[in-house]
């Protein structure tokens, strides 16, 4: 498991969540968004593999 992604990846993900109205620098709301995007992409993908596993 990777769990250091390149500059170039990291920079575009730290723009994207980043909020200067935050303490903490970044915006939640945007960032949970994101995180459920991708699992709900995963959760597709694994459907389709377990689909044609059973075929």
């Amino acid at each position: 498991m990777n769990l250091k992604p390149d500059k170039e990846t990291y920079d575009a993900i730290a723009k994207m969540i980043h909020s200067d109205s935050s303490p903490v620098g970044i915006d939640a709301k945007k960032t949970h968004i994101l995180i459920l995007e991708k699992l709900l992409k995963l959760e597709e993908k694994l459907d389709r593999i377990e689909k044609k596993m059973e075929e």
